[in-house]
């Protein structure tokens, strides 16, 4: 009896201690939002927004096929560009990569400063063929009306080459001198791959020894709704970009008429590799920039979530396995498998000699492309299968502790005061990975507010930004411009 007495008091103090410790966690937890400092200068509004909409109308569309491109409306933009920003092209130093790529340089008070670069792409996805008739407003108009600008490229990414020359004809006039260099860097083929402007603006810079302090890209932005727990609108940095990789899973060998067919054929066995694959699927992990992510989001929680969240050395399996629920979060935790082309077979009644299929995955940081490879011939377990596996890996992740996050971090507070800001990884692509060579870190922003209907527009039909979203990123490119000034 004494025994068990004894047992349970142990019990209940290590509960205690518990219930001590867990509370101890949740109710100290502090903010990581800087208090936000408000703007008050004021914008040429009117010129601003009908920069913005002529910028829209100029068809700057990259094609996978580069001969389909029409370059000289690329050079009808850039002129449009030097006549839109006078004191910019008076003050600053353009000069032009490759053709059609565009790098202005700001000089700054002090050479010994690392600069800081500002980086957006004006060229479009194309419409797609027969959507014409679905957008509310012709999709190179411009248009404005109800308080929203229409057109391809208001979102992605002209938004972000105008806002930023916006920010910086607005300050020379007020007389603004920077203490170290700045950068702007326009791309014109972002949107496939930006080989031939990012890629080659950061081996110009490379061979003179131009090494930045940080670059900032389009990429995450402010999303209402975004994170279980948190009523505030969440705004995410990215600090780092999956890898993308294509695997092709193939078999080749003997066919024959369908009518005496093997118990395993090679439609059968590239069929059972992806049903494998699709049921072992990565190991999910909370680690780096999804980790990075719920720490500055988990003092804005409700108490319940946050209570979770502040004790992630026990819950994390709980954590993880709510966030494997919903694909969004489960990218964020994990390497994802995404079969996409099956090929095989031309005759009903034959069976075919070769199958093949097509998966299309993003990877994790520290996934390499060997490691996917592996994976996927260790979970298929079939020797015969051939596993090809090519792509791009993860980019780098950068600091959320260094000034430089700080300084954007600031910048978006000064504007959204209400947002949450965090760090978070992206799962798209963009121009910032080839500045990872010359930066010490790279960021991915777009300061913008956004719903989920938003961000489907992007890409899609009836892309369009409201005239207060785009007022606002310019006065937060401003923002980051001065905050980066103050710092070393």
């Amino acid at each position: 009896m004494k025994k068990m007495k004894f047992t349970l008091l142990a019990l209940g103090s290590l509960l205690l201690l518990f219930i001590i410790v867990t509370m101890f966690n949740t109710l100290t937890l502090e903010t990581r939002q800087p208090a936000p400092a408000h703007y008050t200068g004021t914008i040429k509004e009117d010129h601003a927004i009908d920069t913005l909409s002529k910028a829209i109308q100029f068809q700057t569309i990259s094609y996978q096929d580069r001969s389909k491109m029409n370059l000289a409306e690329f050079d009808r933009f850039i002129s449009f560009l030097e006549q839109s920003f006078p004191a910019v092209h008076d003050q600053l130093e353009l000069e032009k990569v490759n053709g059609h790529s565009l790098v202005y340089k700001w000089k700054g008070r002090f050479a010994a400063k690392l600069p800081v670069g500002l980086t957006s792409h004006y060229d479009v996805v194309p419409v797609l063929e027969g959507t014409e008739k679905n957008w509310e407003q012709p999709p190179f108009s411009g248009t404005v009306a109800d308080g929203k600008i229409w057109g391809r490229g208001s979102l992605d990414d002209k938004i972000g080459v105008i806002g930023i020359l916006e920010a910086v004809e607005h300050l020379l006039s007020e007389g603004f001198k920077p203490e170290r260099d700045f950068y702007f860097m326009f791309g014109h083929d972002e949107e496939i791959g930006g080989d031939d402007g990012a890629s080659m603006i950061v081996s110009t810079l490379n061979d003179r020894g131009v090494k930045f302090a940080f670059v900032l890209d389009e990429g995450g932005a402010i999303v209402e709704n975004m994170v279980p727990g948190v009523t505030q609108p969440v705004g995410v940095i990215g600090v780092s970009e999956k890898g993308s990789a294509t695997a092709e899973l193939s078999i080749e060998g003997s066919g024959g008429h369908s009518s005496q067919p093997k118990d395993r054929t090679n439609i059968g066995r590239v069929a059972s590799a992806i049903a494998k694959l699709e049921e072992t699927q990565f190991p999910a992990d909370l680690q780096g920039p999804g980790e990075d992510l719920f720490e500055f989001v988990a003092p804005e929680m409700s108490f319940g979530m946050k209570y979770v969240f502040a004790n992630k050395f026990v819950f994390e399996p709980v954590i993880e396995k709510i966030l494997l629920q919903q694909p969004a979060s489960a990218a964020l935790i994990r390497t994802t498998i995404a079969p996409t082309i099956f090929q095989a077979g031309e005759q009903y009644n034959a069976l075919p000699e070769k199958a093949s299929a097509i998966i299309n995955l993003r990877l994790m940081p520290g996934d390499s492309l060997e490691d996917v490879r592996a994976f996927i011939e260790k979970t298929v377990e079939d020797e015969e299968i051939l596993v090809k596996v090519d792509g791009s890996e993860a980019s780098g992740v950068s600091s959320v502790d260094s000034w430089h996050f700080k300084a954007i971090q600031q910048s978006a507070r000064n504007v959204y005061d209400e947002a949450v800001i965090a760090p978070y990884l992206m799962f798209a692509g963009s121009d910032a990975k080839h500045y990872d060579r010359i930066a010490e870190n790279t960021y991915r922003f777009l300061p913008v507010q956004l719903t989920s209907d938003d961000l489907n527009r992007m890409h899609g039909t009836n892309e369009h930004v409201s005239i207060e979203n785009f007022l606002n990123a310019i006065q937060f490119y401003m923002e980051v411009i001065k905050e980066s000034n103050r710092n070393e």
